[in-house]
């Protein structure tokens, strides 16, 4: 039987983040991460003991050029073998999938019932990030088996 279940991550930040190079000057300004976690089928934790569920995600103060990395645990409570894959969709502004990018460390993994994986998605800022002053994004964590 197919069974799927997916994670939703919701990061918007609301700061403004200017950066450009005018003759030798950069100018940069730091933008603060924070968004809401869903988990479907797969719980979503702060802890490797699965006591602290995790309903926000902060990744903190961002420069252009940087990636900050965010690690949570997910912990399959379904009753079938599952196969993890993650992607990031619906930016907005639409442009901010251009200088914002979504990576993890768990593409491909296999997860039996009750087993608990630690998981690091990293968002990366291009250092020619301009125009973004606010964004949203979808990451999708799909468990299925």
């Amino acid at each position: 039987m197919y069974k799927s279940a997916t994670l939703l991550i919701l990061v918007l930040t609301t700061s403004a983040l200017v950066a450009g190079t005018f003759a030798l000057l950069t100018i940069q300004k730091d933008i603060p991460g924070s968004g809401s976690i869903k988990g479907v089928g797969v719980g979503v934790y702060s802890d490797s003991t699965c006591s602290n569920p995790k309903s926000s995600i902060d990744f903190g103060l961002l420069e252009p050029g940087s990636q900050k990395d965010f690690t949570f645990y997910l912990r399959n409570e379904g009753n079938t073998n599952l196969s993890l894959s993650m992607t990031s969709n619906n930016w907005d502004p639409v442009e901010a999938g251009d200088y914002l990018s979504l990576t993890w460390d768990r593409e491909g993994q296999q997860t039996y019932p009750g087993q608990v994986v630690s998981c690091v998605l990293t968002l990366s800022v291009s250092e020619n990030i301009h125009d973004i002053s606010n964004y949203i994004v979808t990451i999708t964590i799909t468990a299925t088996g």
